[in-house]
């Protein structure tokens, strides 16, 4: 197939166009960071994104604008990269009559986790309060009787509950791409991703992931800092695994008129405490250090169940927790 992978030059889309090429697809690169006539191209400029549709098969819609962002004040920045830029995607998709298309979901529309209650069964908490992550209360309590919880994997069924403007922003790209499914009975994917690494990750930027952010402080020869008090569940997830799960995806015979939507993790979840030694002990230090610091909108325990991509499409991680960290540990990141 000939695949449009808009956010081609970046930190994922890199990674999914040498999966493409490796198996034996043509992939086409569109992303503003390109050269102007090697692929450059804004997914907001509907006449650039036609031009870059034609002849081709099939979407992966990788470009985004990422991160947590700034409470409101870039909730504009946001919606136009994520969202208008989707919209006028898929207007153009519709037009040079492109069915397929693969986008690049996130965890963050989920919110925080699944948990479970003795009392109560499962249970959905609120938002962790100012006061509460002020005081070092950092794990969420039953909404019904204030008990302490068991986190779990949360599946895809799980109820949306984005906590900030970029979550809501990629719950909306998903919106949009099950409309444009149902009204062309086109085939759309939208992978979750949890959390990404791996070699190509952005450095020094507020908008890269925590695995960047500790990368980036061992490169300078400093502690990585880890927040609250470094127990939060998350799932680091390989960037090559995740390239072939868009491969999967893209190659799969999934139904048209919706979208269904998978969850892309490891299956290993780690605290980023975890992660943060096993990265400084691959690196060779120096050790992390737990500040007790917090950012409000973060979630607090969030992992993947993946069964789904894996016995619906037969996608499995290649690249383990360890042996991950042990490369990414000396790779190259983006800036360096």
């Amino acid at each position: 197939m000939r695949v449009l992978v808009t956010g081609g030059a970046g930190f994922i889309g890199s990674h999914v166009v040498e999966a493409l090429r490796a198996g034996g697809h043509e992939p086409v690169v569109f992303d503003v960071r390109a050269a102007r006539g090697a692929g450059g191209g804004d997914v907001r400029d509907r006449a650039a994104v036609s031009a870059a549709l034609s002849g081709v098969d099939a979407v992966c819609h990788q470009a985004a604008m990422v991160g947590l962002g700034k409470g409101v004040a870039d909730a504009a920045e946001y919606v136009s990269h994520n969202d208008l830029g989707t919209a006028v995607l898929l207007a153009a998709m519709a037009e040079a009559r492109v069915r397929r298309l693969v986008l690049a979901g996130s965890m963050v529309v989920y919110g925080e986790g699944r948990y479970s209650c003795a009392r109560h069964g499962g249970v959905r908490p609120g938002p962790r309060s100012a006061t509460d992550l002020t005081a070092g209360r950092f794990e969420p309590r039953c909404p019904s009787c204030g008990a302490d919880l068991v986190p779990g994997l949360v599946g895809e069924d799980a109820p949306a509950d984005p906590r900030n403007v970029y979550a809501t922003t990629k719950l909306a790209q998903e919106h949009l791409a099950a409309a444009w499914a149902r009204s062309t009975d086109g085939t759309a994917v939208s992978l979750r991703y949890h959390n990404v690494y791996g070699p190509g990750m952005p450095r020094d930027t507020p908008y890269a992931g925590v695995a960047s952010f500790f990368r980036s402080a061992l490169a300078r020869g400093t502690a990585p800092r880890v927040f609250e008090d470094g127990g939060q569940r998350r799932d680091f997830v390989h960037v090559h695994d995740v390239a072939a799960a868009n491969a999967t995806a893209l190659e799969a015979d999934t139904a048209g008129g919706a979208l269904t939507a998978y969850n892309v993790g490891s299956g290993e979840p780690h605290t980023v405490g975890e992660m943060a030694r096993a990265l400084a002990g691959a690196h060779g230090g120096p050790q992390p250090v737990v500040t007790g610091e917090f950012r409000l909108g973060d979630v607090r325990h969030i992992t993947a169940d993946s069964s789904r991509l894996r016995t619906g499409l037969g996608w499995r991680p290649e690249v383990g927790f360890a042996e991950g960290m042990r490369e990414f540990a000396g790779a190259r990141l983006r800036g360096e």
